[in-house]
This record gives C-alpha cells, sequence and structure tokens, in this order.
C-alpha cells in the first residue's frame, strides 16, 4: 500500500498548494519575530534622570536651557565611575522651591562643595529623555526596579519552554490544524490585553500567555509544511521558513522607528495575527496526522484537494493509504541513556553546552545592542541583514565541508567579534557596528549548526528524546539571559561582550570534540553511536538498505510534535534555525 509520499512524487512534492501554503505559512513564521525579540523596542531604556519638585519652575524663571537644568540639578553628571547610577537614580536633597536659590549655581549657596550635599534615591519618579515611550518608562522599570525589565522577558522563555512540552502533546492528540488556530487566537488575543494593560502585573501575565502559545503556533506552522511537501524539498522548506523569520526582524525595525509608542507598537505587531484565523479555509488538516489517526478517508479527501490545485490526479492504484509500521523491536528510551555511555554523553553535554551558548549569544547580543547602540533601528536593521548570508554560508559549506568544522568556526568567529567589540573606541561607530554584525553572523551559523547536528548524533531510539533535552537548554538560556545582560551593563557596558567572548570561544573548542556526520548514515543503536569517530563511514555505507526499503517511515510523523520539532531543529527557543528532516523521515538515510 502506498504512502503520502509515494503520492506526493505523482500529484506534486511542491507545487502550486504547496508554495501557497509555504506563503501563508512564511507569514505566520515573521509575525513570532515581535514576541522573540520585541523587547528592544518594547523595552528600550532612554536616558533619564530623578524628577524633583520645584526644579521646572526654577528652570523657568531662570531662563535655563535643558543642559544648564541637568548641570546645576542633577549630581553625578560628567565624574568618572559613578556617574550613570548617580545620575540616573539619585537626587539631591534640597528643596527646589526655597526662594534663597539663585539661578547661577543655586548649590553654591547651600554648600561649598556638591559632593557634600546628602542625596537620597528618587522618590517623585523620572524624567526620559526620549520622545516616545517603551514598558521602561511608562512604569518606571529602571534604577531598583531595572530587574522587572528582565523578568518580562524570562517570563516569555518561561512560556516557550512549557507550551512547546504542553501544546505538542495536544497537537499530535487534537490534529495540527486545530492547535494551530487556537495558539494563533489566544496569541492574538493576549497580545491585545497586553497593550491595553493597566500595570506591569497584568502585562506580565499576558506576555506570559503570549509565549506560551507563540513558540508552539511557529512549530505547529514548520510541521504542517514540511508534512504537505516531498521529501527532496524538506530541507529546502525548513530553511526558507527560518528566513521568513529575518524578514519578520527587517519589518519589525521599520514598523517600531515609525511607531516609538509602545502600546502602538504592541497593536500593530499584533492585530494581523488574527487575520491568520482566516487559515481555517485556507489550510487543511495534515494528512500524515490523519493516517496517523486512521482517518483515512478524510486523509485522502485532503490529497486529491492537493492534486487538484497541482493540476493532477491521483491515480487509482494509489488511493489506498497506509502508515509504515516500524521494523524491529521497539525499544523505551530513557534519560540515563543520554548520559550512560561514554560518547553518548559527551555528546549530551556538548550539546546541551552549544545550545545554551547559541540562545544566549543571540538573544544577548541583539539585548546588548539595544543598549549600547547609538540608532538601535538602523543596528538592528543592519544585524538581521546579515542572517541572510549565514544562512547561505550553510547551504553552501555543510555538504561539501562538513559540519564540525563550519560549526566550530561560527561559536569562534562570534566570541572573537565579541571580544574585539570590547577594545573598539566609541568614536569607531562603524568599525563596532560591522564587528557586531559578524559576530550576529557567526552565531546565527551556529544556532542552525547546532539544530542540525544534534539528530545525527543519537542512535534511532533516543534520538527525539535526546534533541528534545538538549535543546530545552535554549529556553534556560532564554530566561536567564535578560538578567546577564542587563544587570552585567549597570557594572560595565561591554561586560556582557566579554561574558559572551568566552562563552562562544568554549563552545567552539567542545565542538571540535565531536564527530564528523557528514557522509555518515544516522547511528541506529548504542553501539554505532559509540563507534562514530572510528572512520566506519564505508561499512555503514554497505550496509545501507536499497531506496525502496529505506523510505522513511511515515508513523512516526505522528509521533510527539516536541520531539518532532526539536528534530527539525526548532530551537526550543529561538525557534531559528536551519533544519534537519524529523526522525519519521530519517532512519537508514546517508546525508552526502
Amino acid at each position: 500500500m502506498p504512502t503520502v509520499d509515494d503520492i506526493l512524487e505523482h500529484i506534486g512534492e511542491f507545487h502550486l498548494f504547496q508554495k501557497q501554503t509555504f506563503f501563508l505559512l512564511a507569514l505566520l513564521s515573521g509575525a513570532f519575530t515581535p514576541i522573540y525579540v520585541g523587547i528592544v523596542f518594547l523595552g528600550f531604556t532612554p536616558d533619564h534622570h530623578c524628577w524633583s519638585p520645584g526644579v521646572t519652575e526654577l528652570s523657568q524663571r531662570c531662563g535655563w536651557s535643558p543642559a544648564d537644568e541637568l548641570n546645576y540639578t542633577v549630581p553625578g553628571l560628567g565624574s568618572a565611575g559613578e556617574a550613570s547610577f548617580l545620575s540616573q537614580c539619585m537626587r539631591y536633597e534640597v528643596d527646589w522651591n526655597q526662594s534663597t536659590l539663585g539661578c547661577v549655581d543655586p548649590l553654591s549657596s547651600l554648600a561649598a562643595n556638591r559632593s557634600q550635599l546628602p542625596l537620597s534615591p528618587c522618590e517623585h519618579g523620572w524624567v526620559y529623555d526620549t520622545p516616545g515611550s517603551s514598558i521602561v518608562t511608562e512604569f518606571n522599570l529602571v534604577c531598583a526596579h531595572s530587574w522587572m525589565l528582565d523578568l518580562f522577558q524570562s517570563v516569555v522563555n518561561v512560556g516557550f519552554f512549557i507550551g512547546a512540552v504542553g501544546i505538542g502533546y495536544l497537537a499530535d492528540r487534537f490534529g495540527r490544524k486545530f492547535c494551530l488556530l487556537v495558539t494563533i487566537l489566544i496569541n492574538a488575543t493576549s497580545g491585545v490585553l497586553m497593550g491595553i494593560s493597566p500595570s506591569y502585573t497584568w502585562m506580565l501575565v499576558f506576555r506570559f500567555l503570549q509565549g506560551l502559545v507563540s513558540k508552539a503556533g511557529w512549530l505547529i506552522g514548520y510541521i504542517l509544511i514540511t508534512e504537505f511537501v516531498g521529501l527532496g524539498y524538506r530541507r529546502t522548506v525548513g530553511i526558507c521558513y527560518q528566513v521568513a523569520f529575518t524578514v519578520g526582524l527587517l519589518i519589525l525595525a521599520g514598523v517600531a522607528y515609525a511607531l516609538p509608542n509602545w502600546r502602538w507598537l504592541q497593536f500593530a505587531v499584533t492585530l494581523p495575527n488574527f487575520c491568520f484565523l482566516l487559515y481555517f479555509w485556507c489550510i487543511p488538516e495534515s494528512p500524515r496526522w490523519l493516517i496517523s489517526q486512521n482517518r483515512n478517508a478524510k486523509a485522502m479527501k485532503i490529497i486529491k484537494h492537493i492534486a487538484k490545485k497541482n493540476g493532477k490526479s491521483v491515480p487509482v492504484s494509489l488511493q489506498s493509504l497506509k502508515a509504515e509500521e516500524d521494523v524491529g523491536k521497539k525499544l523505551n528510551p530513557s534519560f540515563l541513556d543520554l548520559v550512560r555511555t561514554p560518547q553518548i554523553r559527551k555528546h549530551t553535554l556538548i550539546l546541551m553546552y552549544n545550545w545554551f551558548t547559541s540562545s544566549v549569544l543571540y538573544q544577548g547580543l541583539i539585548m546588548h545592542m539595544g543598549l549600547a547602540g547609538d540608532n538601535i533601528y538602523l543596528d538592528f536593521f543592519y544585524s538581521a541583514l546579515v542572517e541572510f548570508p549565514a544562512a547561505f554560508i550553510i547551504i553552501l559549506t555543510i555538504d561539501r565541508v562538513g559540519r564540525r568544522y563550519p560549526w566550530a568556526a561560527s561559536n569562534m568567529v562570534a566570541g572573537a567579534a565579541c571580544l574585539a567589540s570590547v577594545f573598539i573606541p566609541g568614536d569607531l561607530q562603524w568599525l563596532k557596528i560591522t564587528v557586531a554584525c559578524l559576530g550576529r553572523m557567526g552565531i546565527t551559523m551556529a544556532y542552525e549548526m547546532v539544530c542540525l547536528v544534534n539528530a545525527e548524533l543519537y542512535p534511532t531510539y533516543i534520538r527525539n528524546l535526546g534533541v528534545l533535552v538538549c535543546s530545552s537548554m535554549c529556553d534556560i538560556g532564554g530566561i536567564i539571559t535578560p538578567f546577564l545582560v542587563y544587570r552585567l551593563t549597570d557594572i560595565w557596558l561591554e561586560f556582557p561582550l566579554v561574558v559572551f567572548a568566552v562563552v562562544g570561544l568554549v563552545a567552539g573548542g567542545l565542538v571540535l570534540l565531536l564527530p564528523e556526520t557528514k557522509g555518515k548514515a544516522l547511528p541506529e543503536t548504542i553501539e554505532d553511536a559509540e563507534n562514530m569517530q572510528r572512520g566506519r563511514k564505508k561499512e555503514r555505507k554497505e550496509n545501507l538498505p536499497s531506496s525502496q526499503e529505506s523510505r522513511p517511515s511515515t508513523k512516526l510523523r505522528r509521533k510527539s510534535i516536541v520531539a518532532a520539532g526539536a528534530d527539525f531543529g526548532l530551537s526550543e527557543a529561538r525557534g531559528r534555525a536551519s533544519l534537519p528532516t524529523p526522525k519519521s523521515t530519517q532512519p537508514n538515510l546517508t546525508y552526502p
């Protein structure tokens, strides 16, 4: 009996229907961008200082310029070391309404040296030097409350972590299309509610809900498009789905520039999500999932619809469907299998560290750019552009050079770029931006490579588990990254870059300890995985079954969407990479 892949060979593996569906789902991929990195604009922290009663009136009476007002009334300006903290978070304990204060150096009448005047934390709010607004300026997330901005981004990653697992299970149980529409509805609704939130607490709740469903929805969209296309197009479609995310980055920069008010920006990037509910009529359920649920008649109806859209017809001999069964003894995977044997234990630890590193550096560089950049809109735009050549370089190198050396080099380039940025003087802003873009390209490549290689290093029966466990470190990295970036910049603006450099260089070195997977069949057993570094390429090729025998199993595609998403390389975090095909399409295949 034929499988879906057999039928797609006759009705079109990537024809009109698949192209239309890909375009629709690519829009969904681009719409995920504001949730993942929107904190750069939503949480922008401008220059600020304490608001003191009476200062405005005194400034107007004396005719001070804005610079004079700051110089006379704000402590710490021009001093070294503590200047930022003193000028932004402390105020003089002075009654600015008293009539004895003069217009020329008014504090001189109170003390011969300003440093002798007592200081106290801001009590009446802050004055922000920005024409727009952000969640920082509206809810005063600065000074003693600055950690609340870190929590805002960390909560999103907690939602990513929980949602990918929970909604993944529901998608396997109730279908891809149903769960996709539910996640779209919840994401759009919670995004709008966040935009009208009256308090920080409510905003945090709705942001968590967005994280809970948005990444899972991104993953379901990825699963759907890869299940609609033929085997030969899955890697290309996967990469292009990631490119749609990059396009979303470019659009986000433009929208944020046009709408400097965070609430209007939130509405602008959220309201279009309601349009995705029209996919109820545009995108059918996955026939592969329907077959896995023994709903073959419904699956065949959808396949005939696909054939009609592609201008084809389904041959009568192919109208009886089946889901290919797994062959051989079924093994129950265990977490202990990931650390039980020496080589797999090494693979697990190195992969977990690299997932963590990729998330920390990718998100961290974006957040740091928002703090240190001269023009965050242009800097964000330029750094997003380098993700296009990053994907192109990977396509050119993985099948020619291999996986290990480009992966190690990309980590080291990212780390070296971070370290170099520390020593570039501020007046060479163009050079700083160039090096930052180079680092962004390096970590983007590293992110995509870890997605690909992770699935290639584990034997079949623990492959999904291995990718899921390792990639979970991606969300863990995303949870701590805001605290890492924003707290370390309080000590020294370039401090996070030093940490990123060390982490990236170490990751590059560790990658060299992994075996090269180019030209090697996927390991089927623990023994195969343990012997990967012993050069058994020839033996594995000789043992490959015929092309008909090695056709990928369709049944496996109904396994957990979370595990499938991990094999697809969906960064349990950045949701961002060049992805391998799922476990169900990989057994007994040889990589070029």
